[in-house]
């Protein structure tokens, strides 16, 4: 894997980290692959990471089935849920694939990654 490479998916791996949204299973793998970078368990922990990362990523039609639930509802507040989904209805008119909240926008760009990384 190029050096540039590395760089970039540490960077957007501290960002999942410190997001918000990023839930305790991906955080857990995003650290567990951090601190496995440069070790003889590099190859296997980065499989598991992408496979971690896969999981979490939030498509874009779950999004907006879950804030237009009664779930959503109970998660966010009727408000940010409506304001939500209005957003992600918006967003997936313009192309998107996924939700765009800290973690999954991270995921992605680390998923974009993914044959560099494997």
């Amino acid at each position: 894997m190029k050096q540039e490479t590395l760089d970039f998916v540490k960077e957007k791996t501290a960002a999942l980290i410190a997001a918000h949204s990023c839930s305790a299973e991906a955080k857990a793998a995003a650290e567990k692959w951090l601190a496995a970078v440069g070790t003889a368990e590099e190859a296997e922990v980065t499989k598991a990471y992408i496979a971690e990362l896969e999981a979490d990523i939030m498509p874009i039609d779950g999004l907006i089935a879950f804030a237009d639930s009664e779930a959503g509802v109970g998660v966010f507040g009727a408000e940010l849920a409506k304001n939500i989904l209005a957003h992600a209805q918006e967003i997936k008119a313009a192309g998107a694939a996924y939700c765009d909240c800290p973690a999954c926008a991270a995921c992605k760009a680390i998923l974009d990654k993914k044959a560099e990384l494997l």
